[in-house]
């Protein structure tokens, strides 16, 4: 047994709907689907007795790859320090083309960004562009442009 691929990852937020938008309108994600969930087996699979969950499913462009955000309602919920140092945390990364114009245009929008964009010195992405953006609830999201000698390989 080993495993064969990934479906979806999932990030869980403050307000479903916001987030939805916010990865719509800034990077170009696809909604899809939005639901609600308060099935007994599915509170049994997340271990929250009596919550409902407020569900955005959507497509991540040029993948197969789709985001879940997922909203738990009728429970108890704190806010969590989303640095990404701060153990339990995550970040998902995403391959772009245009990284600087992309970077302009988000930051004329209000998006929040750890730095700059940075060019990697090392590593597999020796020669390309980098730089971790803020999604509404912190969620880091890093946006990668291949260095040439990447793009080539095919």
């Amino acid at each position: 047994m080993t495993v064969v691929g990934c479906e979806h990852i999932g990030i869980q937020v403050a307000d479903v709907d916001r987030s939805a938008r916010f990865y719509q309108e800034a990077l170009g994600f696809e909604l899809y689907d939005r639901l609600s969930r308060s099935d007994a087996y599915v509170q049994r699979v997340v271990g929250y007795p009596g919550v409902t969950l407020e569900i955005a499913m959507l497509r991540i462009p040029g993948t197969a790859v789709e985001l879940e955000i997922l909203e738990y309602r009728d429970v108890e919920r704190t806010p969590i320090d989303p640095a990404t140092a701060s153990p339990g945390t995550m970040h998902f990364s995403l391959f772009v083309e245009g990284l600087d114009e992309l970077y302009a245009r988000l930051r004329e929008r209000g998006v929040e960004f750890v730095s700059e964009v940075e060019t990697s010195t090392a590593g597999t992405l020796a020669g390309g562009r980098v730089v971790y953006m803020k999604d509404p609830d912190g969620i880091r999201v890093e946006l990668v442009e291949l260095p040439e000698w990447r793009r080539s390989e095919g």
